[in-house]
């Protein structure tokens, strides 16, 4: 049976793996869930990446992602993450306003 179109492959590995993010971002916090991970970077802003079915990943929608997004919706709101921690299948942020 062919996947649903709005099915992902995600990669999930059981080591380290270097990872590209812009190269001028400093990363100040990093948490892993059980198949997502976020980071919170000097600047406040936050990437999530990894399995996206809850909306874990804070993009507004349930897809997955291999790649590190930013979190639009706190730079729309003027908001800076603080801290991150994940969850096996959720998210929090603490953030400045």
């Amino acid at each position: 049976q062919p996947p649903a179109e709005d099915a992902a492959f995600i990669s999930i590995q059981a080591f380290p793996a270097l990872l590209d993010l812009p190269q001028d971002l400093e990363v100040s916090k990093v948490s892993c869930g059980s198949r997502h991970t976020a980071v919170v970077t000097r600047g406040g802003e936050l990437y999530t990446w990894g399995w996206g079915k809850y909306g874990q990943l804070g993009h507004g929608d349930n897809a997955s992602s291999d790649q590190p997004r930013r979190v639009e919706y706190l730079v729309a709101e003027g908001l800076q993450a603080e801290e991150v921690v994940c969850g096996p299948w959720t998210t929090y942020v603490c953030v400045l306003e």
